[in-house]
């Protein structure tokens, strides 16, 4: 089981989606919001709402969630850890562009890192299946 202790800051991150069921609009459809943060920290790096039938194609979006992770400390992880099946597998094809090594591992491997990030986001947005 992975652990925060096993990593330097900025070492891994972890791609995932925040909210546990889609967030729904009438305007815009429906969305995803998408997460990375620090493996040894715990510190979410960046966030980004990602339509659910999102182009392939369209990887500016992704790009620049990546991009504003970087910010921190200037510069992108060594791996990236996502969870299999989770909607945050939009990233890898960037991920792997930006040379960053990409772990597929199960969701439970990670909720020690995620789980709290989770929880506050569906305290203070609802489970998304709100329409705003």
């Amino acid at each position: 089981m992975l652990e925060p202790k096993q990593f330097e800051v900025n070492e891994a991150w972890i791609a995932f989606r925040l909210n546990s069921a889609p967030i729904r609009t009438e305007r815009d459809g429906d969305f995803n919001c998408i997460a990375l943060m620090d493996a040894a920290s715990c510190f979410l790096l960046a966030s980004d709402l990602f339509p659910l039938r999102m182009p392939d194609a369209d990887q500016l979006p992704i790009r620049r969630l990546l991009m504003q992770a970087k910010r921190h400390k200037q510069q992108l992880p060594k791996t990236l850890f996502v969870p299999k099946g989770d909607a945050a597998e939009i990233l890898v094809d960037e991920a792997l562009r930006q040379k960053i090594h990409v772990v597929s591992v199960p969701e439970s491997e990670v909720l020690i890192f995620i789980d709290e990030a989770r929880q506050g986001f569906t305290e203070r947005f609802g489970d998304g299946r709100e329409g705003a």
